[in-house]
């Protein structure tokens, strides 16, 4: 048998995995393969619409090959849990437009009463309606579903192909809804159905009311196979060694939000964004 080197990419690969705490929690993707997108989903990713503060963080974020992990196809329903401004939806709508559909599942600011909680959603609602709005030609087939976080419904169940969300899981851990919000995936997905999932990964378990903005990977596929979904595959696309998860304003130190001095702003400016796990769960067939 003749033996190959391997590719740099492999190399990459294994390496971060093994640099990272916690990487190997979980059942590992193959760990030969970088995903690439295709060119459909590249052109979106390349697309003159999209903010350039948003193309920027493309360095960290990997949408390509993350949404390729995925398996993203451009005739798929995909339903994103809290786009927040859109970073993605820039990406997801128009690459779905033509023969797929993307739904935005938003907080529904009618689910609080009165007050900052129901300003801030209602704020996030209009900014993300106002992006769809001045942008037709990328977003007039995208759709929005706003949801109560205490019942959450994202859609008609067994509609959808594909749920993604990023780095959202520590919000709901830390508000109780994290239980309730992996049902709703799981009920919205069809028999076969993916959700895809990026979050902040820990050095290891956390307690629920941790306020470093990091879950522990072992603690996040529980919470999804707690709701029925099978653990896939894992892959270190968005990993980063350089990350200690130790600042003193949790990963809201790290770019993008640079909570942190400005003397500093070199130091933090050198990591990058957080270490992320990126995870792919199936809701089992015939359920």
């Amino acid at each position: 048998m003749i033996r190959t080197p391997m590719s740099f990419a492999s190399l990459l690969a294994i390496a971060l995995a093994a640099a990272v705490p916690g990487a190997d929690a979980a059942k590992p993707a193959d760990a030969a393969t970088v995903p690439a997108p295709d060119a459909t989903l590249q052109a979106a990713i390349d697309g003159s619409w999209r903010d350039p503060a948003n193309t920027a963080r493309d360095q960290y974020r990997h949408p390509g090959q993350t949404l390729a992990f995925f398996g993203i196809k451009p005739d798929m329903t995909v339903v994103e849990i809290s786009p927040g401004g859109g970073w993605y939806a820039e990406i997801l709508a128009p690459y779905l437009k033509e023969h797929g559909k993307y739904a935005a599942a938003i907080v529904d600011p009618a689910a609080y009463e009165a007050g900052r909680q129901r300003d801030y959603y209602q704020k996030g609602k209009d900014g993300l309606a106002k992006k769809f709005a001045d942008a037709p030609a990328q977003f007039d087939q995208a759709t929005v579903v706003a949801y109560d976080p205490k019942a959450p419904s994202f859609g008609a169940p067994g509609s959808a192909d594909m749920v993604v969300t990023f780095r959202n899981v520590h919000n709901w851990r830390g508000a109780g809804q994290a239980e309730g919000m992996f049902k709703g995936f799981y009920d919205v997905l069809k028999p076969g159905g993916v959700l895809g999932l990026a979050e902040h990964r820990a050095k290891g378990d956390v307690p629920a009311d941790d306020k470093s903005g990091y879950v522990g990977q072992d603690q996040v596929i529980a919470m999804a196979e707690a709701a029925g979904f099978k653990l896939d595959a894992t892959s270190e696309v968005n990993a980063n060694p350089r990350d200690t998860k130790d600042h003193p304003n949790g990963v809201w130190t790290l770019p993008p939000s640079n909570n942190h001095p400005e003397a500093e702003r070199a130091k933090y400016q050198a990591i990058g964004e957080s270490d992320r796990m990126t995870l792919r769960f199936v809701k089992p067939r015939g359920e």
